[in-house]
């Protein structure tokens, strides 16, 4: 017997999958849980755009409605300034879809084939090295809302597996970690049971450093630029700030 999807996935399947939180829910899935549970309205999703609105209209036999949170925008992919960028990993933790790569202490880059346009990498970094940039002139349409989407949400729930598997190895290891140090084992033993549980995106040792060579995307990072970096930042926002 062919039993049908719930009423939460049915309304997550129309909705564009940036998890950009701007209807007030921390992904896509949630959101569609809530208007499922008559916990929040059909119009909070500006990145579905107007015929976001009226499919949820329609699969909801409700009547359609204007948005309420802004405007629906034209696509929108992040841009890193490369020259900028000190290689936090801020935006890599904050990217819903895993389309930024780069390593600690390293220039990142953007996948623009990847990237919704969610916005989420901005706030986080440090020295305002992230740009948001248009990529077509009007809003996709809904046939192209949604085959991004198809994307975006395979991206995020890949990267979801991801993290779920890191933060079962993080709790593993210090559990281990703790028993050791419980039973009196050196603390070294103690370490070396929970660095395999370190995120990936861990600055590399002094020897890696001298070994890997700097090509595209893995240019070394070092204090200077680091300093000089963050001053550019400093001065754009204080720009940006008093418009001058």
């Amino acid at each position: 017997m062919n039993v049908l999807p719930s009423l939460a996935v049915r309304i997550d399947a129309a909705l564009p999958q940036t998890q950009c939180t701007r209807c007030g829910y921390p992904t896509c899935r949630a959101y569609a849980q809530a208007i499922a549970d008559g916990e929040a309205d059909i119009d909070r999703c500006p990145p579905g755009g107007e015929a976001g609105v009226a499919a949820l209209a329609g699969l909801l036999g409700r009547a359609p409605k204007a948005l309420n949170r802004g405007v629906e925008p034209a696509p929108l992919v992040a841009l890193i300034d490369e020259d900028v960028c000190i290689g936090c990993t801020k935006c890599i933790q904050a990217c819903p879809v895993d389309a930024i790569v780069g390593a600690a202490k390293r220039m990142h880059t953007v996948i623009t084939d990847e990237c919704t346009g969610c916005e989420l990498c901005l706030p986080p970094c440090p020295v305002d090295c992230i740009a948001l940039a248009p990529v077509a002139a009007r809003p996709l349409s809904r046939a192209g809302v949604l085959e991004r989407a198809a994307a975006a949400r395979e991206r995020f729930d890949a990267r979801k597996v991801r993290m779920d598997r890191t933060g079962a190895r993080n709790t593993v290891g210090a559990a281990e970690a703790a028993m050791f140090s419980s039973q009196g084992d050196d603390a070294a033993a103690a370490k070396s049971i929970a660095a395999p549980a370190a995120p990936t995106t861990a600055a590399p040792t002094h020897a890696a450093r001298e070994a890997a060579p700097a090509t595209a995307g893995q240019r070394p990072i070092d204090r200077a630029a680091v300093l000089a970096a963050i001053a550019r930042g400093k001065a754009r926002r204080a720009k940006d700030t008093h418009g001058s």
